[in-house]
């Protein structure tokens, strides 16, 4: 059996990962629910080889999970916002206070940490604008920790890979 190293990374091009576990990867990234005899045959493995390298790629992290992928506009998120939000202090308690409310935030998506002029950037998914003028004033805006928020609003997404 193969070893891998259990941090992997993409990125670099990890020699734990060869062409065959790369497109496993690339083949469940576009179809979670693939069989494994389908994903077999599109990577060129027999049923059992894939099986036993997909279980070690979930087994080493390279696969975390698997997911539904939901319609914004039917499951009521067709508006979308991108939000970089600076805090007023750069404390590690006030980040992780900030962090929490966040988590607590339906409507937020995605929160990343990130370098530059601000600490965060989010994906904020409502149903409209006026939902997003909800958020952005009663949740966000009442944040003790947020000093400034500015708003990118998704006009049209012309390629999303997170299928």
């Amino acid at each position: 059996m193969r070893s891998f190293s259990p941090r992997l990374d993409f990125a670099q091009g990890n020699a734990a990962l060869d062409l065959v576990d790369r497109r496993i990867l690339r083949e469940l990234s576009r179809d979670g629910r693939v069989s494994n005899a389908d994903l077999a045959t599109r990577v060129g493995l027999s049923a059992s080889a894939c099986s036993r390298r997909t279980g070690e790629l979930e087994r080493t992290g390279a696969i975390r999970g698997y997911r539904a992928v939901l319609d914004p506009v039917v499951a009521g998120g067709g508006f979308t916002a991108y939000v970089a939000v600076g805090l007023s202090r750069h404390t590690m308690d006030e980040q992780r206070a900030f962090e929490r409310a966040i988590g607590d935030a339906l409507a937020v998506r995605e929160c990343h940490a990130v370098t530059g002029a601000v600490e965060y950037l989010l994906r904020v998914e409502v149903a409209d604008l006026e939902s997003y003028k909800h958020f952005h004033t009663e949740v966000l805006g009442a944040l003790p920790q947020v000093s400034t928020i500015t708003s990118y609003i998704v006009m049209e997404s012309t390629k999303d890979d997170r299928r």
